[in-house]
């Protein structure tokens, strides 16, 4: 069997390592399987990209398609155009894909129209929130694929709503949980950790990142100065994205307890997040990583596609205004972490899982 895997942007090549790995086992076996690492490119600064190959011990990619940035067409109809010749020049029984961004859906599409299968791991999470660039590739990806993989039951119920048949959906778990695994005990302190004075639980990782939050000045600068005044007694460590940064520009000397830091590697951010006070986010991924590890998170967002984490983690889905984030941190502060567990399948062993199906499939 020859396998395709596709990875563009940093929450995809936390997925794809412990995909790899599983495969290399079954090679190491004898199992008659093989596969090529596509880069899209999507994600091409060095921590956001080439740092994860290094830390997750991923292989070199086969190809880098180096497609960059762009706007959401221009980038998912390069990723098309260069996925396509890949296809051609390297034949392929399967290809499969991790997540939500652009890559993910360009490159389904590619793979289905050149009649090839189609595997897609985290197949059937849903925000419901349409306007989400993310959302639109979930839809897209599912109403597509031929295997789908999923973190949860809910998951399925929903590809069940989509017309997916039954045979075709698989309960795995998560495999950004086999990826926190098999590299915790190599989780290691940021170069500005001593600097910094930081210490377990005396700062809070705050981290945003999606449009409707950063990209208005004035309304960064609002949000940024009301977690401010409610995280008031410790230091809240913000990995800044460039391009927020740049809209941000001198007005971030007014805040005196947010320290912006360069976007962090694999291993020294999961050290930040597992030696936090707790988290705010905007950011799906982030909070079922902190489920995991047991740190309260805060959502800034009115829907999430990984309801589990609310149900049974440790987030608070909080919505977005101020006004939410100091009611419900307050209470936490009074009351304590809210009753919690892992999610079901959530046991670092869905790569196995997924590799041991798609060996049996009549592809």
């Amino acid at each position: 069997m020859k396998i395709t895997i596709v990875a563009g942007a940093r929450p995809n090549f936390i997925k794809i390592a412990p995909i790899i790995k599983a495969i290399q086992q079954q090679q190491q076996c004898n199992e008659n399987i093989h596969y090529r690492l596509i880069h899209t490119g999507q994600h091409y600064d060095k921590n956001l990209s080439d740092t994860f190959f290094e830390e997750l011990n991923i292989p070199k990619p086969d190809a880098n398609l180096e497609v960059k940035s762009g706007s959401q067409a221009v980038q998912t109809a390069a990723i098309m155009v260069a996925f396509e010749k890949e296809l051609q020049e390297n034949p392929t029984d399967l290809v499969l894909v991790v997540g939500d961004v652009n890559s993910t859906m360009a490159c389904a599409i590619t793979a289905k129209k050149a009649h090839i299968k189609v595997a897609h791991v985290e197949a059937g999470i849903r925000s419901g929130d349409i306007t989400m660039p993310e959302e639109i590739n979930r839809i897209v990806t599912d109403s597509i694929s031929d295997y789908y993989f999923t973190t949860s039951l809910w998951a399925g119920e929903n590809l069940l709503k989509q017309g997916a048949l039954p045979s075709q959906i698989h309960f795995v778990g998560n495999v950004m949980i086999d990826t926190l695994y098999q590299n915790q005990n190599k989780f290691s302190k940021p170069t500005f950790w001593d600097t910094l004075a930081l210490q377990p639980q005396n700062y809070v990782v705050l981290t945003l990142h999606r449009p409707s939050n950063v990209d208005e000045e004035n309304g960064l600068i609002t949000l940024l100065q009301g977690i401010e005044s409610i995280i008031s007694d410790k230091k809240i460590i913000f990995p800044v994205h460039p391009r927020t940064k740049a809209i941000l520009g001198e007005k971030t000397v007014g805040l005196k307890n947010i320290i912006f830091v360069e976007p962090q590697s694999y291993l020294n951010f999961m050290f930040l997040i597992q030696h936090s006070f707790a988290v705010i986010t905007d950011s799906g991924g982030i909070t079922e990583e902190t489920t995991v590890l047991g740190i309260p998170c805060f959502t800034m967002r009115t829907s999430t596609e990984r309801p589990e984490t609310v149900s049974i983690g440790t987030n608070y889905l909080i919505g977005t205004t101020i006004h939410e984030l100091q009611k419900t941190y307050s209470n936490f502060i009074t009351n304590g972490l809210k009753t919690h567990s892992i999610p079901e399948l959530w046991d670092g062993k869905t790569s196995e899982r997924i590799i041991n199906i798609l060996m049996k499939m009549p592809i």
